[in-house]
């Protein structure tokens, strides 16, 4: 699969069946997400894998109750490290970290379609509980939970505004 295809490919799935994924996948999935481009490559970015049922109920439950967290077989939380972006200062630590996972974010999503699961990319929870649920220290934030299954059923394609009106040349 190209990179055209991951990309038209991915969506954002919400329900798993209960086949495991192979080690193997994970560890490349982590792998090729550290390819991603980090600020002076720092690579600000830790990646927590998640298998326990008990622990991915607690993630559910800080993120807003979202169950299907619970259901996947496995998470990874995608957390900034900000010991390591100290070279950049506060704008490493409140931008450049979270830009460095956000980015590897996206790849974990695309290489993830290429296998064939299912994923999604979920911001919406406590970060303080998500931390406390990870033993994180404290200079580790998580940014993202991305849980990850081989999709129950097709995905839904959502509609996308045109690109062309999100386009500005030179100036607004």
């Amino acid at each position: 699969m190209n990179i055209k295809e991951a990309i038209c490919k991915r969506r954002s799935v919400r329900g798993f069946t209960d086949k495991k994924i192979p080690v193997e996948i994970i560890n490349e999935l982590v792998e090729y997400a550290n390819l991603a481009p980090s600020a002076g490559n720092l690579q600000a970015r830790d990646f927590i894998i998640v298998d326990d049922s008990d622990v991915k109920k607690q993630l559910a439950a800080a993120a807003l109750n979202q169950v299907f967290i619970s259901e996947a077989p496995v998470n990874i939380v995608v957390c900034a490290n900000l010991e390591r972006i100290k070279p950049y200062g506060r704008r490493g630590r409140e931008l450049y970290a979270i830009q460095d996972s956000a980015a590897a974010v996206e790849h974990i999503l695309l290489l993830a379609a290429s296998y064939n699961l299912g994923t999604c990319w979920v911001g919406a929870f406590n970060e303080e509980e998500v931390a406390d649920i990870l033993k994180l220290p404290s200079y580790v934030k998580p940014v993202a939970i991305i849980p990850i299954g081989y999709p129950k059923g097709d995905a839904e394609k959502t509609s996308r505004i045109n690109p062309r009106s999100l386009m500005h040349y030179n100036q607004w």
